[in-house]
């Protein structure tokens, strides 16, 4: 069985709900997966925008939520979870609005993708100190057993 990642919100490639995003609630969706291999030490979570700011002409990756050092156990995050949610020795990093924890869907124009990323690793990494997904990218090469996706989308009514 491949590593799979879902979401009870929104299906791959459909449109996230706006209780989710900075338009309403501003709160994580639920996320569950299934297929973590036999092998991983530790779960990562990533999730990003590459269509920033504008998915006509992106320029950066926009970065919305990073976790590490998930349990391989774990097999789910509740909707609106937050530090005290997480599972035991979780550890978060910094997303690109310099803070940890879940930022929102809130693009400035067009509908941009969301891509809500696992990966099971081999180790348990060392605390990085609040990383920013790229120390956190850099310390996972090599490390990687598994990674799943699931890509939600979303654009503001104005």
């Amino acid at each position: 069985m491949s590593l799979t990642i879902t979401s009870s919100a929104f299906r791959h490639n459909a449109d996230i709900p706006a209780r989710y995003t900075c338009d309403d609630e501003d709160m994580s969706p639920p996320l569950s997966w299934t297929g973590v291999p036999a092998g991983a030490k530790s779960l990562v979570l990533i999730v990003d925008d590459p269509d920033a700011p504008d998915p006509k002409a992106p320029k950066m990756t926009w970065v919305h939520w990073v976790l590490y050092n998930l349990p391989p156990g774990t097999t789910s995050l509740a909707e609106d979870a937050d530090a005290e949610d997480l599972p035991k020795g979780t550890l978060e990093g910094i997303n690109d609005w310099k803070r940890t924890g879940y930022g929102g869907p809130c693009p400035p124009v067009g509908r941009h993708r969301y891509f809500h990323k696992i990966y099971a690793l081999d180790t348990m990494l060392p605390n990085q100190n609040h990383p920013t997904k790229a120390k956190l990218e850099k310390a996972m090469h090599g490390h990687i057993l598994a990674q799943a996706e699931l890509i939600g989308g979303y654009q503001r009514k104005r």
